[in-house]
């Protein structure tokens, strides 16, 4: 019989691994006020915003991190894991000030990487990081903002969105469909751009980041 491992996690349970280069790290977060842009609307309608938890799990010792201390009116995102480094979007409502936070993985410290003004936004919607580098952007159809390291607008077409950022290309997903009934077909491509929004290739099916950093092209 396997030995049942009880884990103190806060009241979070639902866990993922991070996106980036790493099988050590998981991530689960509670949502109290829902996603980052829900959150704006409760603080700009006058009403409380609750602080958003954060736990941060480590295998296989099973250690937990909480990185981000839960303030009012402050709300954070998925965090994305790059060299050593968990990267976190924290935003804090009444400075109008978006934080991203780096947590060293090896000596557990959390520190302000970059900030950056809430103007340099029109709102959080799908505001999120991605890798890598770590990479703040903003996705409204039918355009990809990135805010930072870099500054670009990516133009997209009807039904792609943006996923993974590896050095110089950005990775789309697009989905198709035609037909009815029993002609019904549905299928999958990947678009890859580079920084300017140039087309670079499509690859039919989907591309994955592995725990190890490889890019896996399922097809």
């Amino acid at each position: 019989m396997v030995k049942l491992r009880k884990i103190e996690t806060n009241g979070i349970t639902n866990f993922h691994p991070l996106p980036g280069n790493t099988n050590e790290w998981f991530y689960g977060m509670d949502y109290a006020c829902g996603d980052l842009y829900e959150a704006e609307h409760i603080f700009g309608d006058g009403h409380p915003l609750k602080g958003r938890k954060l736990c941060l799990l480590h295998y296989p010792d099973g250690q937990t991190f909480f990185p981000v201390p839960m303030a009012e009116e402050h709300y954070c995102e998925s965090p994305v894991f790059f060299e050593d480094g968990i990267f976190i979007l924290d935003v804090d409502f009444p400075n109008g000030r978006i934080r991203i936070l780096r947590f060293d993985c090896k000596d557990h410290q959390t520190t302000v990487h970059v900030e950056l003004p809430l103007s340099t936004v029109k709102d959080c919607y799908n505001l999120q990081l991605h890798v890598s580098p770590p990479t703040l952007t903003r996705q409204c159809d039918p355009v990809l903002e990135i805010i930072w390291p870099e500054k670009a607008s990516i133009a997209m077409k009807k039904h792609e969105s943006f996923f993974l950022r590896d050095g110089e290309r950005l990775f789309f997903n697009c989905w198709y469909e035609e037909g009815e009934g029993g002609d019904y077909k549905f299928w999958e491509e990947t678009i890859v751009k580079d920084l300017n929004g140039n087309e670079i290739e499509r690859l039919p099916g989907d591309v994955r980041l592995m725990p190890n950093g490889e890019l896996w092209h399922l097809k």
